[in-house]
């Protein structure tokens, strides 16, 4: 029987909270050189934490870190980096203005005799590395001028020339094309015969499952499980996953909503990048949910529809009339809206107050004759914070002092304004409590009850399931299948709870099948 690798990387006892939040609970995570070691767990589950955690970007409140059985006496990148540890973040760390060479060696810069930057050397030693990852980028193209796949290639480029003997990869394929990956995939092998730890992190299991030795499951922050992937079938690792993370919203109401005529239609619409080919309609009185990991399109989809990045083919139907939209004002004038992903820079002016934030998007209708009817202002928000309940002290006070739930309630108060019927809300719940998430899937629930459509984004799948009557899933930029939100059931489930975890394993198995087709389908 072989022995077991040397311990790469030990880390005990790790936890760290964030403002009252325990993102980590006392976790034990052990790496062996040699080895892919996958890092499995849903959003919030803490893996990019306790990866920060080990790159020094995080310092833990408690736990021992030993890497090569050395303890980490200090808990800092260029603590990390000196004892053999590199990352290639999912949040690219990159700069757009320096060229491919600059930024894989950038604080390593070679010297030339008189001490001046040697870029020619960079260059050099980054055709090295892309050689041996058999891909084609221009070590002296600008970052800026990439397209998203070659920007990851430069990311993992970057943590490959550290010669670290621990090599962290978050999400590394997200914008890879299939050959790409096939290449990054061979290179790793050849790393871990070099004894070469790998610690890999993907919500695409099927990757997991070609590239990974073993694999460890966080949830809630805390350890589940650590075991060989022979261990860890399809719907094993997906019931570890997913456990009881979505209890609280097992008891939101789903008030049914009378589907009506198609508001929304879309035929073959194709955006810059993506979305790719995707048809779907979307009824007055219905909520349609977008499921699939990060890189699906299903943001994309979103920026096609609102006007903020026009689509190249394909047919746009609203209300059964063909519309071009090629701005946002265009989807504004024909009933659309869309609520952004990033609330704190897309949707609000944090100092200002949460009525001007309300009037923003219709401010023109509040303006006669060129200058702002406060009133008009002070009654629009007024009936904006009764409708959507938002907790403030006043319609005057800054919405920086508001929770973050009441932001975003705000954010939906300044689209409402435009009297939209299409609302579509990209990641609604991101970075806000259950009691807050409850609130507003029943405001999405309401809003088709009063005759809107709305299309809902989110990667919480639990959300998706309470808040939608149908989901589409999608994978690489495009639509894969169209599911009815009751033919997730399971009829034998009686607790709601239980239930909407079935469910919830029956949607994460529906995407995880999508990331293999390779035809679309229309719906």
């Amino acid at each position: 029987m072989t022995a077991p690798a040397p311990t790469a990387v030990r880390m005990t006892g790790i936890s760290k909270s964030f403002g009252g939040i325990r993102a980590l609970d006392s976790v034990d995570f052990e790496v062996r050189a040699g080895e892919v070691h996958a890092l499995l767990g849903g959003n919030g589950a803490g893996k990019s934490t306790i990866l920060k955690v080990l790159n020094g970007v995080h310092v833990p409140d408690e736990g021992e870190i030993e890497v090569g059985g050395q303890r980490l006496a200090a808990h800092t990148p260029e603590a990390a980096r000196a004892a053999g540890i590199a990352m290639n973040f999912q949040e690219m760390s990159l700069i757009p203005t320096l060229t491919v060479a600059q930024n894989v060696f950038l604080t390593r810069e070679a010297r030339n005799a008189r001490g001046m930057i040697d870029d020619e050397d960079s260059v050099h030693r980054a055709e090295t590395i892309f050689q041996m990852l058999e891909v084609e980028v221009n070590p002296r193209a600008l970052v800026g001028d990439l397209g998203a796949g070659q920007k990851q290639l430069t990311e993992i480029a970057k943590a490959i020339s550290q010669d670290a003997r621990v090599l962290i990869l978050d999400e590394p394929s997200t914008a890879l094309a299939v050959s790409d990956v096939e290449r990054l995939f061979v290179f790793l092998r050849k790393l871990t015969e070099k004894g070469v730890a790998i610690i890999y992190v993907s919500h695409r299991m099927d990757e997991i499952a070609r590239i990974a030795d073993r694999a460890t499951i966080l949830r809630d922050g805390k350890h589940v499980i650590t075991a060989p992937m022979a261990d860890l079938p399809l719907d094993v690792m997906i019931e570890h996953i997913v456990g009881k993370k979505s209890k609280g919203l097992a008891d939101v109401a789903r008030g049914d909503a009378s589907r009506g005529e198609v508001l929304l239609e879309l035929t073959s619409v194709t955006g810059p990048h993506k979305p790719e080919d995707v048809s779907l309609t979307l009824h007055r009185g219905e909520v349609v949910g977008l499921a699939g990991l990060l890189g699906s399109g299903r943001s994309a989809l979103a920026r096609v529809i609102a006007g903020i990045e026009p689509a190249v083919a394909g047919e746009i139907r609203i209300r059964g009339k063909k519309v071009t939209i090629r701005r946002p004002a265009d989807a504004i004038a024909h009933g659309v809206a869309l609520v952004p992903e990033a609330r704190a820079t897309q949707g609000i002016i944090p100092a200002h107050s949460v009525a001007d934030n309300m009037a923003m998007a219709v401010i023109g209708r509040l303006s006669p004759r060129g200058f702002v009817d406060r009133k008009r202002v002070r009654d629009l928000a007024d009936r904006m914070i009764q409708r959507l309940s938002v907790k403030t002290a006043s319609r005057d006070h800054a919405v920086s002092t508001l929770s973050g739930g009441n932001q975003q309630k705000v954010v939906i108060g300044k689209w409402l304004a435009t009297e939209p019927e299409i609302l579509i809300l990209d990641e609604p719940t991101a970075g806000i409590d259950i009691g807050s998430k409850s609130e507003i899937i029943r405001l999405v629930r309401d809003l088709a009850q009063a005759g809107k459509g709305v299309i809902v984004i989110s990667s919480e799948l639990s959300e998706l399931l309470t808040a939608c009557d149908r989901i589409l899933v999608m994978a690489d930029g495009r639509a894969h299948q169209m599911l009815d939100r009751a033919d997730l059931d399971d009829p034998s489930e009686t607790d709601p709870e239980h239930a909407l975890q079935a469910a919830e394993r029956r949607l994460q198995i529906e995407i995880q099948k999508a990331l293999s087709i390779k035809e679309p389908s229309h719906v």
